[in-house]
């Protein structure tokens, strides 16, 4: 766990600039105000520790025994510094017998290597495996040939990413990586409703899934372009993820009541998004990080692993009834 004493440990022109750009914004951490970090112990401890540490001779001899994979993710001595003054802060919290404060929007976390939040970097990398693992069964057990094969294969794509940069971002709290998580989870609910758009009404009129996806696309950029240059609105960005969340609920569910006496699957694709919407209330419980690691955002991630593997049984499971009632010129349901 953290100590409350100070460390002393602690080609061309144009992509010349553009990798330092991306260095810079990997480094720049995220700034919240919350309690922990008003208080005048923790700012005091902050100023102190990075006039002590973070200059001349010490500041050299931190980046020199600071570990390879500690720098590569971008922290500082700075960073390292607001690190061991949360937990000098914590402590006194405690010693006082008061709640634990949250520090820049965020409860405090006993970092493990290089990784801030270590179980919900955890657990999103294992949503990416799993959702690896169903993508290659999947192109493994359905032909080319299925309506919706290459439909599915690309909102795999945008999943994996998504979670890749969770899994980034959970390793990693920076400028660049929150940015790229929040906008990488939108894009995903974004293609479920592209993803239910075809299914639904672009098989039997592509134009009109055509158009959805253009307004779909239109949405993204317009959400993505108001958070960057405008405002990064938290407020709104929950409210706009739970409104397209609603809408991808009960087009989904509609799907389901409509098709639940020809097609004995359907019970999968209802369980999903039901699960999947309400799992996510996990987050509201929003408490202290158990043994400092395993809070409700990791507790969530945890409880999505297993739905990959029911709602990619249902993709494959819809891909072979639409190959096979395609072959026998059935209409699709």
């Amino acid at each position: 766990m953290a100590s409350a004493v100070m460390f002393p440990r602690c080609t061309s022109v144009r992509i010349s600039a553009v990798a330092t750009a991306v260095l810079f914004l990997m480094s720049m951490t995220t700034v919240q105000a919350s309690q922990g970090d008003k208080e005048p112990v923790y700012r005091d401890c902050v100023k102190q520790c990075v006039r002590s540490n973070c200059t001349g001779a010490r500041l050299r001899g931190f980046q020199s025994s600071q570990p390879q994979y500690m720098a590569l993710t971008g922290w500082t001595c700075r960073d390292d510094c607001r690190y061991q003054c949360m937990w000098t802060t914590v402590g006194l919290y405690q010693a006082e017998g008061y709640s634990i404060p949250q520090f820049h929007g965020k409860w405090p976390f006993a970092r493990f290597l290089c990784f801030e939040e270590p179980a919900s970097a955890l657990a999103s990398l294992l949503n990416g495996l799993a959702c690896l693992l169903m993508l290659l069964r999947y192109r493994s057990t359905v032909p080319r040939q299925s309506p919706m094969y290459h439909t599915i294969n690309a909102f795999s794509l945008v999943s994996l990413n998504a979670w890749f940069w969770s899994t980034v971002f959970h390793t990693r709290d920076t400028y660049l990586t929150e940015k790229m998580d929040y906008f990488c989870a939108t894009a995903v609910i974004l293609y479920s409703i592209y993803l239910c758009c075809v299914r639904t009404l672009g098989l039997k009129q592509p134009g009109v899934s055509s158009m959805v996806g253009v307004l779909l696309i239109l949405a993204f950029t317009s959400h993505v372009s108001y958070l960057t240059f405008v405002s990064f609105d938290y407020g709104y960005n929950m409210a706009a993820n739970t409104s397209i969340g609603m809408v991808n609920l009960l087009w989904w569910l509609c799907w389901c009541w409509q098709n639940r006496r020809t097609l004995p699957y359907w019970w999968k694709c209802g369980l999903v998004v039901l699960m999947l919407h309400g799992l996510a209330l996990l987050e509201l419980l929003d408490f202290p990080p158990m043994l400092w690691i395993l809070d409700a955002h990791a507790v969530w991630h945890l409880s999505t692993i297993p739905v990959h593997f029911l709602f990619y049984s249902f993709l494959i499971d819809d891909s072979l009834y639409l190959l096979n009632t395609e072959k026998m010129g059935v209409k699709v349901e």
